[in-house]
C-alpha cells in the first residue's frame, strides 16, 4: 500500500508540473503573436537598424537620439536623395543592407514593390489611414503630404513681383535666376519635371509639349545644385533667387534657420506627394525595423514633424496641428501616378540627354 500510495503521489506530481509547462508554453505562444502586425517585443529586438532617408540629418539627428534612448538599438541612418536611394537599394538586392526605406514619393515605393524589394508591413495604426495613403497590400505607408511649391529668396524679390504659377517661371526675365536640385537624384525634383509633362501628356498623350517647357526653364537655370543644402544656400546668398521645391522644407528653412525664403503655392496646382516608409526585403535587422517603422509614426511623432518639421500627417487621428497645416489651401493636382511610374525614368532621362544645359553648351 505504501508502495502505490508513493506512486500515485508521483504521478500527481508530474500531472501538475505538465500543466504548470502547458500554459507557460501557451502564454509565450501568445506573447510572441504572429509576426504579420505590431512590432516585436523590446527583448526580442536586435541591436542596430539600419535606415536609408533623405529627410536630412536635423531629422535623422533627432529621431537616432530618441529611438536609441526608447529601445537601446543603435540606429544608424544614410542620408541620400529618394532616387538615390531607390537606385541602391536595387543594387543590394542580394546582399541588403537596409532595414528601413524613410522618405520618398509613393511612385519610387510603387517601383521598389514591383521589383520585390520591399517587405509586406501592416502597422497597429492602420486603420488611421486613408486608402490613398498606403499600398494596397500594405508594402509601404504614407507618413506625410508633401505639396511641391515656387520658393523665393524674399530680400531680393518683393510678394508682388514674386512668379504665381508653373508658367511665370520661363519668363525670360527670370534669366539665370534659378538653382534647381539636380532633378535625377531627386524625388521631389523628379515628381515637379514629371508634373509638367503630364500636364499636356495626359490629353495629347506626347511629352514634347513638356519637355518644350522644360527647355525654357533649362534656360532660365543658372546651376544644378548636387544636393538640397547646395541649393538652400545658394539661394539664400542670392546666386539665385528662385527655385522650386516642398513647402514643408521652404516653411521649416525660414522660421528655424532665418533663410529668407517664402513661397507661392501655383495657381493652376501642383502635385502633392505621399511620402513613404517601407521595410526592406530581406532586411538584417527585421524586428527592430519593424519598432522602428512604429515609433517614427507614432501620434507622439506625427506631432513632433508636424510642429518641429513642418510635416504634413497622412494619419487622420492627429488633433492639434500647427495653424499653418490647417489654414493652408492646396490647389492638388489631378495625377494618374501609374504613368508617373510608368513614364517618369524615360522622361527624365530625355531631360538628362537632350535639355539639361543645352542651351549653355550651343553657347560654347
Amino acid at each position: 500500500m505504501k508502495r502505490n500510495r508513493r506512486w500515485m503521489g508521483l504521478l500527481v506530481a508530474m500531472l501538475v508540473f505538465g500543466i504548470i509547462l502547458t500554459g507557460c508554453m501557451a502564454g509565450n505562444e501568445e506573447a510572441s503573436g504572429d509576426g504579420n502586425s505590431g512590432s516585436d517585443s523590446e527583448g526580442d529586438l536586435e541591436d542596430k537598424v539600419v535606415v536609408y532617408s533623405p529627410h536630412g540629418k536635423d531629422i535623422l539627428s533627432e529621431f537616432e537620439k530618441q529611438f536609441e534612448a526608447e529601445y537601446d538599438v543603435d540606429m544608424e541612418f544614410l542620408d541620400l536623395g529618394s532616387q538615390e536611394i531607390l537606385d541602391r537599394v536595387r543594387s543590394e538586392k542580394n546582399n541588403t543592407q537596409a532595414d528601413i526605406w524613410w522618405g520618398a514619393p509613393q511612385v519610387m515605393f510603387d517601383e521598389a514593390k514591383a521589383d520585390e524589394l520591399l517587405q509586406k508591413y501592416e502597422p497597429t495604426y492602420a486603420d488611421s489611414l486613408d486608402d490613398m495613403y498606403h499600398d494596397e497590400e500594405w508594402y509601404w505607408t504614407g507618413t506625410s503630404q508633401t505639396p511641391e511649391v515656387i520658393l523665393y529668396n524674399n530680400k531680393e524679390i518683393s510678394e508682388e513681383e514674386a512668379p504665381k504659377d508653373w508658367d511665370d517661371l520661363i519668363d525670360p526675365k527670370w534669366e539665370d535666376e534659378l538653382i534647381i536640385r539636380y532633378p535625377l537624384a531627386s524625388g521631389t525634383m523628379r515628381t515637379i519635371y514629371s508634373s509638367i509633362i503630364y500636364k499636356d501628356f495626359k490629353e495629347s498623350d506626347s511629352p514634347d509639349a513638356g519637355y518644350e517647357w522644360l527647355q525654357k526653364l533649362d534656360e532660365n537655370t543658372k546651376e544644378y545644385a548636387a544636393n538640397p543644402e547646395i541649393m538652400y544656400n545658394q539661394v539664400a546668398k542670392g546666386v539665385g533667387n528662385l527655385s522650386v521645391w516642398n513647402m514643408p522644407d521652404t516653411v521649416m528653412l525660414a522660421e528655424e534657420k532665418g533663410y529668407p525664403f517664402s513661397y507661392v503655392i501655383p495657381e493652376s496646382g501642383t502635385p502633392v506627394l505621399t511620402e513613404g516608409i517601407a521595410i526592406v526585403e530581406d532586411a538584417p535587422h527585421p524586428e527592430a525595423a519593424k519598432a522602428f517603422y512604429e515609433f517614427v509614426n507614432s501620434e507622439e511623432a506625427a506631432k513632433l514633424l508636424a510642429e518641429k518639421y513642418y510635416r504634413i500627417p497622412t494619419r487622420d487621428d492627429i488633433s492639434d496641428l500647427p495653424k499653418w497645416i490647417e489654414e493652408t489651401e492646396i490647389n492638388a493636382m489631378e495625377i494618374d501616378w501609374e504613368v508617373f511610374q510608368e513614364k517618369s525614368d524615360e522622361w527624365m532621362e530625355y531631360w538628362d540627354n537632350n535639355i539639361k544645359n543645352s542651351d549653355k553648351q550651343k553657347e560654347e
